[in-house]
């Protein structure tokens, strides 16, 4: 059994992640988080929050899970949110055509629907099931579609990402900041994807988590004020050019700006931002790179991308986040959609001087001749650029009619006036984290093994923030002299806010073990010195130290150890890191 198998058998085991619909044979691509997944996941969200919420100043919403067709229609999912499909001519199989040829081509996802079945006719590629014959490509939305209310009168569908209503609250958001760059908004919440053939787990589901970001600014200025404080954080970037050696690079965000690996302050210090994250809640930083979409995978409508990828056993490098530039492209396709105006109006520090050329229709001259379409041909003509007024003729349109009139009736005049800011329509970086895919890394990279009295011991190495469990109360034996004690620990814990479990069932050992399978960081034990002395034992997980501690102790110890102030050391007893001191 490999890691990856021991992991989803333990996930499985232990309460982290359940089949979803068991009991009616189940549906791939969905999945229960159990009693110890869910507190899992809330933790990493919580995390998350401290991150993006609190310590960024970014407001949070809620947007519906069913969006109206006009949102996907102008996001684009409408028309190009779909995956390049082949089936078997003989089983009726149906297969992702892209992924039938990624031995061959590195990045099959820039090729047409006819380059990826050329591909498979040329390499004689047959289905996978049988070897029978593939049918031409075509394209299957990922959409789930719905019909809103009955009789069918509006088309829904459930969301495909969380953005969208951030980009369709823009008006509102920026009313809530007060009119003022930069802001950003974000979002954790549900989204769905009707996957071909989910086959991976919790990497890829038809219904997941994903927590966004989307970080309104100044197209004019991309440099962030708080840039100083991640410039010297060192992070393996595996650029463009690496990749054609094959080989990440070692550089400091300062460095990689400086280098134009990275394009600018703006999206190093959200990469930045990104990668403390996935440290905080236990990504390894052996195991991860940003690697920096490729010139024929990069969206035509951004500036750069950065995805987090993990080394997973057995999956290889798996997408967990994409940090991107999207520049205006979301606000222009909903304004243009919509007919509503999402630009900002930006005040200049100092009003600027600038020379106008206004043009003065001959008011008394138009009213005889053109009666009541008069004023509608003056603004008509006010409306035109200089370069229309010359010629012998000009000519407007006013209520789909065109009109012709001499240049007589018209005059330019050049005027100077004060300006004091300009319309500009908000760049957007948007960092999109996949929770699911997170906390199944989380999992993996927390996984263990070690011999412990000739016995393999599996160890989930949580780091306390995240730990579902943080504090086990096992009283030495199931017998009342001991229970007593050990339900006023846990009360008492309990009352402190920390997440604990209570556990009497097998012997002490049997237990420590299981709370080491499950990832709790500390486990308390009363026994009979506990009732002579008034002390109990806090065993520590990764080390297996003990040290006693005097009951009215426990709990500030225990919040000590949780928060990092107070270690074990290898001997079983307790320091304060250097730092601390």
């Amino acid at each position: 059994m490999d890691k990856n198998e021991k992991v989803n058998e333990l996930a499985r085991r232990r309460g982290f992640l359940w089949p979803a619909f068991e009991l009616y044979g189940g549906a791939a691509g969905f999945f229960d988080y159990g009693p110890l997944g869910a507190p899992l996941k809330r933790r990493i969200e919580d995390i998350w929050r401290q991150f993006f919420v609190i310590q960024e100043g970014f407001a949070e919403i809620e947007a519906p899970t069913i969006g109206v067709e006009g949102i996907y229609q102008a996001s684009g999912h409408l028309s190009g949110f779909s995956d390049p499909l082949t089936s078997c001519k003989e089983c009726k199989e149906i297969y992702r055509a892209d992924h039938l040829i990624k031995h061959i081509v590195e990045v099959p996802d820039a090729l047409t629907n006819e380059e990826i079945y050329r591909t498979i006719q040329e390499n004689e590629i047959g289905c996978p099931e049988c070897g029978g014959e593939l049918s031409t490509v075509y394209e299957f939305n990922l959409m789930f579609k719905t019909m809103i209310g009955p009789g069918n009168k509006m088309t829904g569908y459930l969301r495909p990402e969380t953005a969208q209503g951030m980009f369709i609250n823009f008006p509102r958001l920026l009313r809530h900041f007060r009119d003022s760059l930069p802001f950003a908004a974000v979002q954790i919440g549900k989204s769905y994807r009707n996957e071909i053939s989910p086959r991976q787990g919790v990497i890829r589901l038809r219904e997941f988590t994903q927590a966004e970001a989307e970080i309104f600014i100044d197209p004019r200025d991309k440099t962030h004020p708080r840039f100083a404080e991640i410039k010297e954080i060192k992070m393996k970037f595996y650029s463009q050019a690496a990749q054609e050696t094959g080989t990440e690079e070692e550089m400091t965000f300062g460095e990689a700006v400086e280098r134009g690996v990275v394009a600018h302050q703006m999206l190093a210090y959200y990469v930045a931002r990104t990668y403390q994250f996935l440290l905080a809640v236990g990504v390894s930083p052996d195991k991860m790179r940003f690697r920096q979409h490729k010139a024929d995978e990069m969206a035509h409508y951004a500036a750069d991308c950065w995805d987090a990828e993990v080394f997973l056993d057995r999956l290889g490098w798996i997408e967990i986040v994409g940090v991107a530039d999207r520049t205006d492209f979301d606000l222009k396709a909903h304004a243009a959609t919509s007919k509503v105006n999402l630009s900002v109006f930006v005040h200049y520090d100092r009003p600027k001087k600038r020379q106008k050329i206004v043009v003065k229709p001959d008011f008394k001259a138009l009213g005889p001749r053109f009666k009541g379409k008069a004023k509608a041909v003056a603004e008509a003509l006010k409306a035109l650029p200089p370069e229309k007024l010359q010629g012998d003729k000009i000519t407007v349109l006013v209520d789909g009619e065109s009109i012709e009139i001499e240049p007589s009736l018209v005059s330019c005049e050049t005027v100077e006036e004060e300006v004091r800011g300009e319309e500009i329509i908000p760049h957007v970086i948007e960092p999109s984290f996949g929770i699911d895919r997170i906390l199944y890394t989380v999992l993996d990279h927390s996984y263990y093994e070690d011999a412990v009295d000739g016995e393999t011991r599996a160890v989930l190495r949580f780091k306390p923030a995240v730990a579902p469990i943080e504090v086990a109360v096992l009283p030495l034996m199931d017998r009342e002299e001991l229970i007593v004690p050990a339900k006023k620990i846990l009360e008492e814990l309990r009352i402190r806010g920390l997440r604990v479990d209570w556990d009497t069932s097998g012997s002490i050992g049997r237990r420590y073990r299981r709370n080491d399978e499950v990832g709790t960081p500390y486990e308390v034990t009363v026994d009979y010195e506990t009732l002579e002395l008034g002390t109990v034992t806090i065993r520590d997980r990764d080390s297996m130290q003990q040290v006693r501690v005097a009951i009215e102790e426990v709990a500030d110890t225990l919040q000590s150890l949780l928060s990092g102030k107070v270690k074990f050391l290898e001997a079983g007893t307790l320091v304060v890191p250097a730092k601390e001191k």
